[in-house]
């Protein structure tokens, strides 16, 4: 058996539209792909916001010009999923119409309201302790986040109330998308988890009503809970006309990032570990059993095997600090926009600038020549919490140039990975191997960074840039009967590269890890003290 789908990938900044032929003899097999941007709107007071719209657009423009560009017709498509960025929340009305734009992720104007709910009377980590032990019981986690979607739909229900009297439901990124799709309102059990409101309990699997009353959340807000193999509904045609597809299409559920990019990964067996770099990061290991630690702020997350959970430890800027990096400090020194401007072919160089910088600072040696970079360029949640921290770079001199800050950057964001790595090691016993994916995993030097400063084997697979388009095309795979098992899919993904550690620069970056970690504790009060200064 043999068949077309095409995913989405919903990223931060834009969506990877993928066309996949799967079949069990070839596994699943990307056979081309298209891009869309979209904006991400920071606001005043530690907003961060999307247009829904802008996200359907890109899903249209994109599928249009991936149809055209491939040869394959709409009739051959056998459906449509989707891996999308979580925790947003997206409320619209009752024809699925946004009554906003989306409250990204990255969003933490909710922290009065998370302090009004959680930090009264007794304390536990700074909590509420019966809510904190009420939460941790029920759904095995604690919105104890200012970036967590409650605070934000609270937020919206307090500052925004002509905006919070019409809405009909709450949404999750690719859960809008597939209402638009479908019409229907429903999420996936990831999506669900990713509330904090759902009860993850053997018996239960459900929202929790008594969450939702100790947090102040109206119930009917919520919508039908599916899996994310699931067929969703077919296409309507309103929407099949737009996005260029047949009408009856099926679509599938899919997932978050968090849960299909590991799938995508081929990171689906208990014990199995991988870490992502896009815009954002993580670490991820799979097991059976359901896992919190509140010092760490590292939770278990349901994915799409509802066998086991994610033990997970995100990082809210990764490869946005080498973006920021490529956009703020001066490529001139070392002789990559002269080169771009001289070029006939702009754009095609313009698409390849990572590949020079990573060329041009493929000399540096481990360490950076003594600069240490913080990724904590819009705060930080693992493995510690904390909305105000701020990226630095420590220890410039006047010997430092320009490669060795862009080659810190690389570092600074590989430390943080293992600090995360270590810290869910200590509830999981010992990771010798991970897979690594995201746009990150496409350098060979960020992966033998990342080998040295962990100590790992690093594995990639191909087209890392793509591994949730990958987890979505495998969930499709599972809900069509291609694979029977979501475990099947270690048969479907292929590992493309090997890289072990070099025991001499882990000596250079153990050395340097604890200073690494000691920048944020010495330097927690200012950041507070410089809470709101910043653009």
């Amino acid at each position: 058996m043999s068949v077309y789908v095409i995913a989405y990938d919903i990223g931060t900044t834009g969506v990877k539209t993928c066309l996949f032929n799967i079949s069990p003899e070839e596994g699943i097999d990307l056979r081309a792909g298209e891009m869309a941007d979209y904006g991400l709107y920071i606001v005043d007071g530690g907003g961060a916001e999307q247009d829904p719209e802008e996200w359907w657009q890109g899903m249209c423009s994109s599928t249009k010009n991936l149809l055209s560009a491939s040869g394959v017709a709409p009739e051959d498509i056998r459906g449509i999923s989707f891996c999308a960025q979580m925790q947003s929340l997206v409320l619209v009305d009752r024809k699925g119409v946004p009554l906003r734009r989306a409250m990204n992720y990255m969003d933490n104007r909710g922290w009065k309201q998370m302090e009004r709910v959680m930090g009264s009377g007794l304390k536990v980590a700074g909590m509420n302790a019966h809510k904190l032990y009420r939460s941790i019981k029920i759904s095995g986690a604690v919105s104890g986040s200012a970036k967590d979607p409650v605070w934000k739909y609270l937020w919206v229900k307090e500052n925004e109330k002509d905006i919070f009297d019409k809405v009909y439901k709450w949404l999750d990124v690719k859960d809008f998308l597939v209402c638009r799709a479908t019409g229907r309102f429903v999420m996936s059990r990831d999506s669900a988890f990713a509330t904090l409101l759902y009860d993850t309990r053997p018996d239960r699997k459900r929202f929790s009503s008594e969450l939702c009353r100790i947090m102040g959340v109206d119930t009917d807000h919520l919508p039908e809970i599916c899996e994310s193999a699931d067929m969703a509904g077919g296409l309507t045609g309103e929407a099949a006309a737009e996005l260029g597809l047949n009408q009856g299409t099926p679509v599938f559920s899919g997932g978050g990032d968090a849960s299909l990019i590991g799938v995508g990964a081929g990171s689906v067996s208990p014990g199995d570990a991988h870490i992502y770099v896009g815009t954002s990061g993580w670490v991820s290991k799979v097991v059976r059993e359901q896992k919190l630690s509140i010092s760490t702020m590292t939770a278990s997350i349901v994915g799409a095997d509802p066998r086991s959970f994610n033990y997970f430890a995100e990082l809210e800027t990764a490869g946005k600090c080498l973006e920021w990096a490529k956009d703020h400090i001066g490529l001139d020194d070392m002789g990559i926009m002269g080169t771009l401007n001289d070029s006939a072919d702009i754009e095609k160089k313009l698409k390849n600038i990572y590949g020079s910088i990573m060329d041009k600072i493929s000399g540096i040696p481990a360490g950076s020549h003594g600069i240490i970079f913080t990724p904590w360029l819009h705060g930080n949640r693992c493995p510690f919490e904390d909305p105000d921290a701020r990226g630095m770079f420590f220890g410039i001199g006047l010997e430092t140039d320009t490669k060795d800050l862009i080659h810190a950057v690389i570092e600074g964001v590989c430390m943080h990975l293992r600090w995360q790595l270590e810290s869910i090691e200590k509830d999981t016993g010992k990771s010798y191997a991970v897979r690594f994916v995201g746009g990150g995993a496409l350098s060979s030097l960020t992966c033998r960074t990342l080998a040295d400063v962990t100590g790992c084997r690093v594995e990639t697979v191909e087209n890392p840039q793509n591994a949730g388009a990958v987890g979505a095309a495998a969930v499709m795979a599972l809900g069509l009967g291609i694979i029977d098992d979501i475990e099947d899919v270690k048969d479907l993904i292929r590992v493309k590269g090997v890289y072990e550690p070099d025991m001499g620069n882990k000596a250079v970056y153990d050395q340097l890890f604890p200073v690494f970690r000691d920048l944020y504790y010495n330097n927690k009060k200012a950041f507070k003290a410089l809470k709101g200064r910043s653009r």
